[in-house]
């Protein structure tokens, strides 16, 4: 009985569908949120650019935003993509597991021959990282994510600094500072500083500073995170969920003067914290910059202090064009009134 129960499995091992050999080597590639894990991320973006529907292939995810031209496609659990790199064959499988608490985990598997480890972690990894990066800039696919939550959609904010109406002297100066900020690498290793800059937008309510984040990110073709401080309950909390932002990211934390405890976020600002990542802008909204703790402003956490003003006959001009299609207002009747008006009330952008 035991040799017949020795031979069945072995059979079965022979005829399964997809047996793994005692030669294949598999990476369990997890997605985490803090930190984020690069990988996983990356294998999002690239393995639907190869040969996502093949002949095993059974279900699909199939998605389109009312902004994009055409639908997106992405591998379903339980579904495999076979890829080639320098003569190597690689297998991709995807899985998500529900558990019965309601957690929910996604991770990719990537099998393949053992003697081909070392090429795999080196080479081909690099090479899938590398892949996604270039997909995210040709299609500028950014991101909108709440810090707070793993919840995250594309950042299809229209705003670029072309069509944002501010004045043409502080748009040039905002332009030049980040444009200044991302070629500073080297600068800010050499001086042992973290890579990363701190912005203050204020002003009025509905003065356009939603709109000129979104311009900053497009821009810079930076993911955008929010976080609402209001649900941190601690300082380890804080940190934990900082830490799930990425590189060549802009954290957005509104209405900074609403905050009652900000020990974690100074320590964060300041401490090691704020050297886990590069390329990191941290812009901080408020309606009433006087109310802010004097140590929050300084150089360092606060670098860049942005005026956000109600609307000026500049910016009614931008308005005008981008709304109105009216190219040249000096001819049009109700121009000089318009220009009156605006200067002696206070009139949201």
């Amino acid at each position: 009985m035991l040799l017949i129960s020795t031979a069945l499995s072995y059979l079965s091992t022979l005829f399964s569908p997809h047996p793994r050999q005692c030669y294949d080597l598999t990476l369990i590639i997890h997605q985490n949120n803090a930190p984020p894990n690069q990988v996983y991320e990356a294998a999002q973006l690239y393995l639907p650019t190869i040969d996502l529907i093949n002949p095993t292939t059974r279900t699909i995810q199939v998605s389109k935003t009312p902004r994009q031209e055409t639908v997106k496609l992405a591998i379903d659990s339980g579904e495999q993509i076979v890829d080639t790199f320098e003569d190597i064959n690689l297998n991709w499988l995807y899985v998500v597991q529900t558990f019965p608490t309601g957690q929910v985990t996604r991770r990719f598997e990537l099998t393949f021959h053992k003697k081909h480890k070392d090429k795999v972690l080196t080479s081909y990894l690099r090479h899938v990282v590398t892949r996604a990066e270039a997909i995210k800039k040709e299609e500028k696919i950014l991101k909108l994510r709440s810090v707070n939550s793993p919840s995250r959609v594309d950042l299809e904010h229209p705003a670029t600094f072309e069509t944002i109406a501010m004045e043409p002297d502080q748009k040039t100066k905002i332009i030049k500072d980040l444009d200044r900020f991302v070629r500073r690498r080297e600068f800010y290793k050499k001086v042992g500083k973290a890579w990363k800059r701190g912005y203050l937008l204020y002003g009025p309510p509905g003065t356009g500073k939603s709109s000129l984040i979104a311009a900053m990110a497009n821009h810079l073709k930076f993911d955008v995170y929010e976080l609402e401080l209001d649900g941190i309950c601690s300082d380890s909390q804080l940190k934990r969920v900082l830490l799930s932002t990425k590189n060549r990211s802009i954290l957005v934390i509104e209405d900074i003067d609403c905050t009652f405890t900000l020990s974690g976020l100074l320590n964060f600002m300041d401490g090691l914290w704020s050297s886990c990542g590069d390329e990191r802008i941290i812009v901080f909204t408020t309606n009433h910059k006087d109310r802010l703790e004097p140590a929050l402003l300084r150089p360092g956490r606060m670098d860049v202090h942005i005026h956000m003003s109600y609307c000026t006959p500049h910016a009614f001009r931008v308005l005008a064009s981008n709304y109105l299609g009216i190219q040249d207002l000096n001819h049009h009747g109700l121009y000089g009134e318009i220009t009156g008006l605006l200067e002696s009330t206070e009139v949201p952008c």
